[in-house]
């Protein structure tokens, strides 16, 4: 087996990975939606068991109705390409996760952002998107260029009600139990 190799550039994409909500309106070229659903596709998941389908949105009004289902989904109305991530039966929320993030990740070395979005009334998501009941649909992916100066507009807006940076690692891990530090 081949040993791994340093990745520093993919190490820097993970925690350089920032949160896009405003797109430029131009449709993202199929090739490039394709390696997107492809690296939700090629996701571990626990025993190999792929608990997921996705369902591709680019009509405005269908991603306008499905906005609908939750409370924060203004992403959705202006992605050019909106992903609805179905829990199969007996699925986790744990490997939706993972296929997000790995599209995530994929789209943004493709220079494509994204924002991962709760459809907080499920029910809701599952009859607009004809999702069987026994199916899980909370996780949708609005995916688009980056519209910078809307972004940045945005972000002004919202800067005083968002805590900004990351919590200290100290803050966060623990040795051998909770609350126990070295």
């Amino acid at each position: 087996m081949k040993p791994f190799e340093p990745a520093p550039e993919t190490y820097q994409r993970i925690v350089g990975l920032r949160v896009v909500r405003v797109f430029r309106p131009e449709s993202i070229d199929q090739e490039h939606s394709e390696m997107i659903l492809e690296a939700g596709r090629w996701t571990g998941s626990s025993k190999n068991t792929q608990p997921w389908a996705f369902i591709v949105l680019t009509d405005p009004g269908q991603r306008q109705r499905l906005a609908e289902c939750g409370s924060f989904t203004g992403p959705l109305i202006g992605a050019p390409l909106v992903v609805a991530l179905v829990r199969l039966p007996g699925g986790g929320d744990f490997d939706i996760g993972r296929a997000a993030q790995n599209m995530m990740e994929a789209a943004a070395a493709l220079g494509i952002g994204s924002c991962p979005v709760t459809l907080h009334r499920e029910t809701c998501a599952r009859e607009r998107l004809n999702v069987p009941d026994d199916h899980g649909c909370r996780f949708v992916l609005a995916f688009g260029y980056p519209d910078m100066e809307g972004e940045q507009q945005l972000r002004k807006g919202i800067r005083s009600t968002i805590p900004r940076g990351r919590k200290p690692l100290a803050d966060l891990v623990f040795t051998g139990r909770w609350g126990a530090k070295e």
